[in-house]
């Protein structure tokens, strides 16, 4: 059976058995590898049938496992942030329920398609729910986000900056210390700040996106940080071309290259339309870099935040969950501030999510993506149509160097941080 184990979870619960659990089946398991030590199932439960016993976990790479249980197997539920089962509350079955996160574990050497399982640690879905919020509350309140201006390796400081609608721009120098945890998204994933592999100051590039938790300077120039994450991430737009609803993608005419793109929805991807007289909705104006008065961490979506409400339901949509953020999943932009006049990325956020079934060949889209190796595809991260207007607001405006790029809009320049990216926990 494939094991896949989301390095959240695999980080926590390899502390877990690094500290000591109770119990002899935890006795087994001091090692630095526990996926390779100890057979487990690691995912979110998504059926439990309570007259055969079975559980199907669904894993962070899709895979449904069927988990066998029976009287002998041990129900712990763990507290998130917990670091060891102690004070773990003994539970049963009927205390696990669909959305919760689970770790069903086999003693080494049994089969784990044919035995139950011996234990089943759970973190319930409301529980997960409260400890995002909390977090997703103190980014927002402690919180910068913006475009990587510069990077100076002599004073090792990173300068972030980003521009309201009316053009108001706010850079804040971030110092990087050797205490100041960072870490980068990897490439072509739709962004999860859990996945987020670790990182240091060389990797970070100007024009990546940045967030950063910290606390501020009184006059808000400066951050003292404690979490970093960044990546390179780029906005992709043109007329679609070729919509296959088989395999969550479809093609279009790249705008600034003119060539064929693929473009490949993941089960994470956010879809939007942009709806006419969208115009008014902006005030006829925006500013590059988008993430307006992000800088200074005010409002706006906190990170990995669920999207706003309104999905549409999609017709014969395959890739589950598309269109619909999880909780925690992380692909928020780097925006914020909310406040003086609000910016476009939180007017974006409001517009509800549709699926692939709902895009039109000959529709204008822009979208955000973390580039992999094959240049003629990319996987969404958030997607718009209907984005004539912004492409029109964004050509009335100077760009940055003044010269225009081939497409004739800097889409990086004008629109980083709109469509979707950097999160927190």
């Amino acid at each position: 059976m494939d094991i896949t184990v989301p390095k959240s979870l695999k980080i926590l619960l390899l502390l877990v058995i690094v500290l000591g659990a109770s119990g002899a089946l935890w006795a087994q398991t001091a090692t630095p590898s526990p996926a390779a030590q100890i057979p487990g199932v690691i995912g979110e439960v998504k059926n439990i049938d309570t007259t055969t016993s079975q559980m199907i976990v669904r894993a962070e790479s899709g895979v449904l496992s069927t988990v066998i249980l029976n009287e002998k197997t041990q129900y712990k539920r763990m507290a998130p942030g917990a670091k060891s089962l102690t004070g773990a509350a003994g539970i049963t079955l009927a205390d696990v329920g669909s959305g919760d996160r689970v770790w069903a574990r086999w003693r080494p050497g049994t089969d784990q398609t044919t035995v139950p399982a011996a234990q089943l640690v759970v973190m319930s879905k409301a529980d997960l729910a409260k400890k995002q919020e909390a977090e997703r509350a103190e980014w927002r309140k402690r919180g910068v986000s913006g475009i990587v201006s510069s990077v100076n390796p002599s004073t090792r400081e990173i300068t972030v900056s980003s521009s309201s609608l009316t053009g108001q721009t706010q850079s804040v120098i971030i110092p990087i210390t050797d205490k100041v945890l960072m870490r980068r998204y990897p490439p072509d994933t739709v962004p999860k700040y859990s996945e987020a592999k670790p990182s240091n100051l060389e990797e970070v590039k100007v024009k990546d996106q940045l967030r950063a938790l910290g606390d501020k300077s009184a006059d808000g120039t400066h951050l003292t940080a404690e979490e970093v994450v960044f990546g390179t991430f780029k906005i992709a737009g043109g007329t679609v071309t070729e919509i296959d609803v088989a395999n969550n993608q479809i093609k279009i005419n790249d705008l600034t290259t003119k060539k064929p793109l693929t473009i490949v929805f993941k089960p994470d991807s956010v879809i939007r339309r942009l709806p006419q007289g969208a115009a008014m909705m902006f005030g006829g104006g925006m500013g590059p870099g988008g993430p307006g008065g992000g800088a200074q961490g005010q409002g706006g979506r906190g990170p990995g935040q669920s999207p706003a409400q309104g999905q549409q339901p999609g017709q014969g949509q395959t890739a589950q969950g598309q269109g619909q953020r999880p909780a925690g999943a992380g692909p928020a932009g780097p925006q914020g501030g909310g406040g003086r006049g609000g910016n476009m990325a939180d007017m974006l956020e409001r517009l509800p999510t549709i699926t692939i079934n709902d895009l039109k060949v000959g529709d204008t889209i822009l979208m955000s993506s973390l580039p992999g190796a094959d240049p003629t595809q990319l996987t969404a991260i958030q997607l718009v149509s209907g984005a004539e207007t912004l492409l029109a607001m964004a050509a009335s405006r100077p760009q940055q160097g003044g010269a225009r790029p081939q497409g004739g809009v800097d889409l990086n320049g004008s629109f980083g941080g709109m469509f979707g990216g950097l999160g927190g926990p």
